[in-house]
């Protein structure tokens, strides 16, 4: 299959003009201009002669188990496993027509992201391919402690990472403090796990070669995931019981370590105002603002499935990106490169060149120029599969 289009991003903030990548089976096999890989066209030719093609985008923090409704705890309570699956199948293709050709579901229960992502990856499923942890390590009573990872001490946080990785975690998740998610549980600024227990989980797992992802709201937690060797650090919103608190020091800990950030912005980040009040929202604008100024490398999500945050918002959250200043290719590689990157799979997505897998995305305008032509999505294609809505390219066979 031959893909032809006005511009191919084939670096960062790099345009191939007049581009065309032709994909073999599940891979790029070939990038270069459309005249002289024109007559390598063995089969299918998606032309799109004013179009923009980047590579998939990946949204790096998502729960697919959640429905993004106003109560996603209660929903997920009264679903059945099977109910569930349905559900998350739905959810799949809603991000993957949105764009987005690869997920990092950071907690879902029993294992049903796993169900899912083989289903995608045999092609019987549409959507996008999903790194998954199974089952989030939390204690008793701790935060998602409904999704059955509650654990108390050293001997049973490696059972759960081990049971985890025995059924295909990509990841192995750790809810170091709390969260708003779990009303009856602890506050967000609270840590939950000792030093013993989460230098366990990081041993564990990094002994097995899978990367930490910590669930890390308050300044505590923050400075105890880093000094464990996590791998990324998700939300990092530095809360303390009287404010914020970003601590410098740490902060050049987590930049010199090479860990990642990911905000896990919200798509509907501009009513944070109203519901957290002017100055806090400010406040915690500032704090991903100066993350960034400071070289911290920083990778998009949306947390798509907790409140208000469905399955087709990572674009709407890339523009948070935008309004703090952040230009647009560095915003593109924050969903793309980057976030490749930081789920361990750098070599083999996340950018358009040969020998990596076929996951693009084709879309009107460009998006170098106007962020927002990412919403205008023409055709996905997610490991040499063509999918997306009814699309005006050419197909010459």
């Amino acid at each position: 299959m031959l893909i032809t289009a006005r511009r191919v991003l084939t670096g960062s903030g790099t345009y191939l003009e007049d581009g065309a990548v032709l994909v073999e089976g599940d891979s790029i096999t070939e990038v270069g201009p459309r005249t002289r890989l024109a007559d390598r066209a063995d089969g299918t030719h998606l032309a799109f002669p004013d179009a923009t093609v980047v590579p998939g985008l990946i949204d790096a923090h998502v729960h697919l188990a959640f429905d993004g409704g106003g109560e996603p705890v209660a929903t997920l309570a009264e679903s059945s496993d099977e109910r569930l699956l349905q559900d998350m199948r739905r959810r799949a293709e809603q991000l993957l027509l949105s764009g987005v050709t690869m997920v990092r579901d950071l907690g879902d229960r029993g294992g049903l992201a796993f169900r899912l992502d083989e289903e995608i990856s045999q092609g019987g499923t549409p959507g996008p391919r999903i790194v998954a942890a199974g089952t989030p390590a939390t204690p008793p009573g701790g935060h998602c402690y409904f999704l059955g990872g509650e654990v108390s001490g050293v001997a049973e946080v490696r059972d759960l990472v081990r049971r985890n990785l025995a059924t295909g975690a990509g990841v192995i998740k750790a809810m170091v403090t709390g969260g708003g998610l779990t009303k009856d549980g602890p506050k967000s600024w609270q840590s939950q796990f000792s030093t013993e227990e989460l230098q366990a989980l990081v041993d564990e797992a990094h002994q097995a070669g899978v990367p930490v992802a910590a669930h890390a709201h308050g300044a505590d937690g923050i400075a105890a995931a880093v000094d464990a060797g996590v791998d990324t650090i998700e939300h990092c919103t530095w809360m303390t019981s009287d404010g914020f608190d970003l601590r410098r020091d740490v902060l050049k800990k987590i930049i010199d370590q090479g860990i990642v950030v990911c905000p896990a912005v919200s798509p509907h980040w501009q009513m944070l105002p109203k519901f957290f009040g002017e100055e806090r929202a400010a406040a915690m604008f500032a704090l991903v603002r100066e993350m960034a100024e400071a070289g911290a490398k920083l990778v998009a999500g949306t947390d798509a499935g907790v409140q208000r945050a469905g399955f087709d918002g990572l674009v709407p959250a890339l523009a948070f990106y935008k309004h703090l200043g952040l230009p647009n290719s560095r915003i593109l590689d924050m969903a793309t490169a980057d976030a490749a990157g930081a789920l361990g799979l750098g070599e083999k997505t996340g950018r358009i060149a040969p020998g990596l897998i076929a996951d693009l995305l084709v879309v009107d305008g460009d998006p170098l120029d106007d962020l927002s032509a990412l919403r205008h999505v023409r055709t996905v294609i997610a490991a040499g599969r063509v999918h997306g809505p009814d699309s005006p390219a050419q197909k010459e066979q």
